[in-house]
């Protein structure tokens, strides 16, 4: 019988799953996988918090919980506070009603969304993001049937922003282009823009008539606080403009398999958001109907609770702080064994990556000699990393640089 499907071509190599696939087949019973984005305790163990165990535990004994179809939108909740916990509690775009939030398939699908919306609905169809970006963006914005392009963000030389290029660059992108810009803990770098920076940003962004389409994946995870890391979207809400936000709960409340995330779209007037609103449900109902119900659930009885909210504030606080001692150990560790070059941009990065500056030679060498496994670009989740792990990690670092250029 002919096949039908045998001229599908095989698909290219990704460069992050490649590295994950290496790693779970090498036998070696002390390998290491920093390639994931994914939080995990001193013991290396995915950690489910407690706070989210008590939610599942009080759905679990509501009788009145069902698993019954959601709304296109989701959970209306989830979505008010949603919108709440990045916008702020005194928003005046949420008072004025012209905030449109939608439940999404965690932060991939909110993106994905937005990106469908605004390739049916805004007459520029160029966006701009960071280079170096999270290597899913430029697929998903491409797929979407937006054009890619990109601004400068990185500095190799400083191994810090290259602030000067980025406004360089804005400000030659073309009246009315879409702009991703990450709210907090940059992926894969590790740099945030000071809030002075964000403020110059925000100038330019609003003087070319940008649109900015934030990606919250991290927020709390970058200085630990809700609050703190959202100030830079909501310097942008503030001065009456559009924007989108996608957000995530995958890393801040440790619901990465649940899938549970938000798009919220910040309109200039109430009339706008519904029609907005209208449209956005016309591109969710032929993509997947309906969003699941029990991630919206836990994290919706969360955030309405105020001793659950608390609870999960000091645990993100935790997971945050062991990050940043994780940083703070293997710089010293470096420091100890006299490698080469400065390495204070370990400690200077925030959030869950860090951008380490090694290249692809050294990066392929650690994984063949010390079977410490991150992608080829050099970067490393932090979160990965334990005490017991980091003097394993120094030593791999310090015999790459030592011996490859």
């Amino acid at each position: 019988m002919s096949s039908i499907l045998s001229n599908v071509l095989p698909a290219p190599e990704d460069p992050v799953l490649s590295v994950i696939f290496a790693c779970r087949d090498d036998p070696c019973p002390v390998k290491l996988n920093l390639s994931v984005g994914a939080y995990q305790t001193e013991e290396g163990k995915p950690l489910v918090l407690e706070v989210v165990r008590k939610a599942e535990q009080q759905l679990a004994n509501d009788l009145y919980c069902d698993k019954g179809y959601l709304p296109i939108d989701g959970l209306a909740d989830f979505n008010k506070f949603s919108a709440k916990l990045i916008l702020g509690d005194d928003s005046h775009a949420v008072k004025e009603n012209r905030v449109v939030t939608i439940q999404c398939l965690s932060g991939t699908g909110s993106l994905r969304v937005g990106a469908e919306f605004l390739a049916k609905h805004h007459q520029q169809r160029v966006i701009f993001v960071p280079n170096p970006t999270w290597g899913n963006h430029p697929f998903i914005f491409t797929l979407a049937g937006l054009s890619v392009e990109y601004f400068r963000y990185y500095d190799p030389h400083t191994r810090g922003l290259d602030f000067e290029g980025m406004l360089e660059d804005l400000g030659a992108a073309p009246s009315g282009a879409l702009v991703v810009l990450q709210a907090c803990a940059h992926n894969p770098t590790g740099i945030d823009p000071t809030l002075e920076q964000w403020e110059q940003i925000r100038q330019i962004v609003r003087s070319k008539g940008l649109l900015p389409f934030f990606d919250n994946a991290y927020q709390g995870f970058a200085s630990g606080n809700l609050d703190s890391d959202a100030q830079s979207v909501r310097m942008f809400v503030a001065d009456g403009g559009e924007c989108l936000i996608a957000q995530s709960f995958a890393k801040n409340m440790g619901l990465y398999g649940e899938r549970i995330g938000a798009l919220t779209i910040v309109c200039t007037s109430e009339g706008v958001a519904r029609k907005v609103k209208s449209q956005l449900l016309l591109v969710v109902r032929p993509m997947y109907l309906t969003p699941p119900i029990h991630g919206a659930s836990i994290v919706t009885t969360i955030l309405k609770n105020s001793d659950m909210y608390k609870d999960w504030t000091i645990e993100l606080k935790g997971m945050a702080d062991r990050i940043i001692s994780m940083r703070q150990q293997l710089y010293e560790a470096i420091q100890a064994r006299g490698t080469p070059g400065d390495w204070s941009h370990i400690i200077k990065q925030i959030g869950m990556f860090s951008f380490t500056g090694l290249n692809e030679k050294q990066v392929r060498m650690m994984a063949k000699e010390y079977h410490i496994y991150m992608t080829y670009d050099g970067r490393i989740s932090m979160a990965g990393l334990s005490s017991k792990t980091v003097p394993q990690l120094a030593d791999a670092i310090h015999a790459a640089v030592t011996r490859i250029p």
